[in-house]
């Protein structure tokens, strides 16, 4: 699957030439999917094939798919930029989505979905919207933005950032809540898994107050985060409890698919930072959705727009949709 604001259709057809030459290609097909990114809302286009190598030198041929759609993706990023179009990627890269997801990995029988919350499942980091109340926005940013990268011990770093809600009143928990917003996708992408009766679940190293009105409005299945401790109508500054890091949300991840009967090598999990590093790495399909460096070079998907509908593309789960727009090598389009 290949992803970007705009896709250069000779491209295309040449790469589908390209496979055909090499293998069998099943399916081709391309489509806009919306996004919400700091840019505002827009789209990308895409285009995604699902194809049999026999000319490779692995089982699959991943690394000739992977080297073919990067060859692609750079000319794609060659016109946008000299068309004035190019965004910057997280990570300096070239703002094009690039995914290979081989037969062998992709999971059969029930899957489950396990989704980091902020700046994953939502656009906001909920920390930030609660310090805005105490005036310490930027400063909880800034240390947010080194436990995401991996510099600093998470736990560590939401002890230091609750501490600045000291005194809050409950109240900020309302408006916080208020002003979260999925991640554009994110209903396709659970509802996808849920017309399946697959479970779609998220873990967070935000709060419990916000996750579980976000929850009751996607239709979660299991959710778990920190607990800010309230006494007499205003919050404390510290949370209960044990603090969900890394290492608690890749226990959830085994205990929730146990307890679903669903093995972790079926188990989909999507997130940003390095705190989602052992859950990601745990999972049959580890995605790297708009992710620090810290993540993305482990994660078996990097998807680089902000649109989990994506995930839901790249792991094939509506392989030939209505809607879809499939290639045709012989127009002049």
């Amino acid at each position: 699957m290949i992803a970007a604001r705009r896709l250069d259709v000779p491209l295309l057809r040449s790469l589908t030439a390209e496979l055909e030459r090499r293998g069998a290609v099943h399916s081709v097909e391309t489509r806009r999917v919306a996004v919400r990114d700091a840019a505002g809302d827009g789209e990308v286009e895409v285009a995604r094939w699902s194809v049999t190598l026999d000319d490779s030198d692995d089982s699959y041929g991943t690394q000739l798919l992977i080297s073919l759609l990067h060859d692609v993706a750079d000319r794609v990023a060659e016109q946008l930029e000299a068309e004035g179009q190019g965004e910057e990627a997280l990570d300096g890269a070239a703002p094009v989505t690039t995914t290979v997801l081989p037969a062998g990995m992709r999971p059969e029988g029930p899957k489950m979905l396990l989704m980091d919350v902020d700046s994953t499942l939502i656009d906001q980091e909920v920390i930030e919207l609660l310090a805005r109340h105490a005036g310490r926005e930027q400063e909880v940013a800034a240390v947010t933005e080194r436990a995401m990268r991996g510099e600093i011990d998470f736990a560590d770093s939401l002890h230091e950032r609750v501490a600045v809600l000291a005194g809050l009143p409950l109240s900020v928990i309302d408006s916080t809540v208020q002003a979260v917003s999925p991640t554009c996708g994110a209903e396709t992408l659970i509802g996808d898994f849920r017309r399946r009766r697959w479970p779609a679940c998220a873990v967070s190293g935000g709060f419990v107050q916000v996750l579980d009105p976000l929850a009751a409005r996607l239709g979660l299945s299991l959710t778990d985060a920190n607990l800010l401790e309230v006494e007499s109508g205003r919050l404390t500054g510290r949370v209960e409890g044990e603090v969900v890091d890394r290492a608690a949300k890749a226990d959830r991840l085994r205990r929730w698919s146990a307890d679903q009967g669903i093995p972790a090598a079926s188990v989909v999990a999507v997130g940003d930072g390095a705190n989602d590093l052992d859950m990601v790495t745990a999972a049959g399909v580890g995605v790297a959705f708009c992710a620090k460096p810290a993540l993305a070079e482990h994660a078996d998907l990097v998807i680089r727009h902000r649109s989990l509908e994506l995930v839901g593309l790249a792991l094939g789960l509506d392989q030939q949709p209505a809607t879809a727009a499939h290639l045709d090598r012989s127009s002049e389009q």
